[in-house]
Parts: C-alpha cells; sequence; structure tokens
C-alpha cells in the first residue's frame, strides 16, 4: 500500500493516548525538521521514555509551572527544555488536555548528516542523534520551539512507520526492548524506556 504523505503525518488525535502507549508506537516514526532556509533533516524514532501523571520523575509531577505548562495543553505538541545548564531534550506532548504527559525522544537514526555537523568531531553519522541532547543539537532544537504544533509547516513534525518498517516489525526482522529509564533518581524502577534492538543510533547509558 502506498501512503501519500497526507496519510504519513501523525496527527494530534493519534498521540492523545497515555505516553505509556505512545512510546512504544513512537519507533520506527519519522521526525522531520525543517530550517529556516529550507532544509530539512528526517530521522528514525529508535529510543523513547514515557512520563506520565503520578510519575515523580514528570516535570509535572507537583503541578503546573511556567516551565512545564505545555505539558498539560493538547497533545502533539512539542516540549522541549534546557537541562544541567547544557543540551536541550524534546518531547512530545501526549494524552487529553490537563492530563500533563509526555515522550521523550531520546535517539534519532538521521536518513543524512545535517551539512552543519563537524564530521571531524562527529565521525560516525549514526551516532550523530544518539541521546536526548545530541539529538537537539544534531537538529538544532531549543526553546524557542517550546509550544510548536507538530504538523508541516511548522518547525518539527512526525510521520508514521513506512510499510517496510511495519512489515519488518510483523515479521520480527526488528523487535523492541522495554527497560528502565536513564539517569534518574526518582521513578527509576518503572520500566518506561522503549528502543529498538541491536540499533547502533540508541543512546548509551
Amino acid at each position: 500500500m502506498n501512503l501519500t504523505q497526507a496519510d504519513r503525518i501523525v496527527e494530534p488525535s493519534w498521540l492523545a493516548r497515555p505516553s505509556t502507549e505512545v512510546a512504544p508506537d513512537l519507533l520506527g516514526c519519522c521526525l522531520v525538521r525543517q530550517m529556516p532556509d529550507g532544509e530539512t533533516i528526517r530521522g528514525a524514532i529508535v529510543e523513547t521514555e514515557a512520563y506520565a501523571p503520578g510519575d515523580p520523575a514528570c516535570h509535572a509531577y507537583r503541578g503546573r509551572t511556567e516551565r512545564n505548562q505545555v505539558m498539560f495543553g493538547p497533545a502533539g505538541r512539542a516540549y522541549v527544555y534546557f537541562i544541567y545548564g547544557v543540551y536541550h531534550c524534546f518531547n512530545i506532548v501526549t494524552d487529553l488536555e490537563g492530563v500533563p504527559s509526555a515522550v521523550l525522544i531520546r535517539a534519532l537514526q538521521l536518513e543524512s548528516v545535517p551539512s552543519w555537523i563537524d564530521r571531524r568531531k562527529e565521525p560516525k553519522p549514526h551516532r550523530i542523534a544518539a541521546g536526548p541532547g545530541k539529538l537537539c543539537r544534531a537538529l538544532q532544537i531549543d526553546r524557542q520551539l517550546n509550544g510548536v504544533e507538530l504538523r508541516p509547516g511548522e518547525p518539527v513534525w512526525l510521520e508514521h512507520r513506512t510499510p517496510e518498517f511495519e512489515r519488518d516489525l510483523a515479521n520480527s526482522a526488528i523487535t523492541f526492548v522495554q527497560t528502565a529509564r536513564i539517569g534518574l533518581s526518582a521513578g527509576a524502577q518503572l520500566p518506561w524506556r522503549w528502543y529498538v534492538a541491536s540499533c547502533r543510533a540508541v543512546s548509551k547509558p
């Protein structure tokens, strides 16, 4: 079956589910970054983590703040935050409006290397977006994109898995691993991290 471009776009309604359902379903989907100069960067999502109400690791655990208010909004928006004074993290808001939930995109397998990447510093193409901070640096994602609706015409959007990925998944040529999340002091026991098995673009703990 050949899907049109419109058919492949991930709609907010598809994301309006608990983050623990959306996170594994996002594996194999494509994150598309449209730059101001027209350059388009595409990458398959290969690692995710879910954050949900009642989760002590969730930014909204203690209620609404100026920083986390995007999480309380409708599904299908970007939640971008700055951490450790060093790097940004890109999340996708999920679930129903008023239910603070999000999926952290931890790693991408890029289709091509962005033109601004210094290949001397990043000699391994499959590691360029292998981690949430590296992903945001590679796609030039920062707080300016916080709250942006994920749809064509905006700087970033999502596309569904290709038929080839779905076929390989059905045939077990591609498998997923579910495990605990990385680098947390609270909620570390929850098995809310998913990644594509044997993928070299997955981040390292």
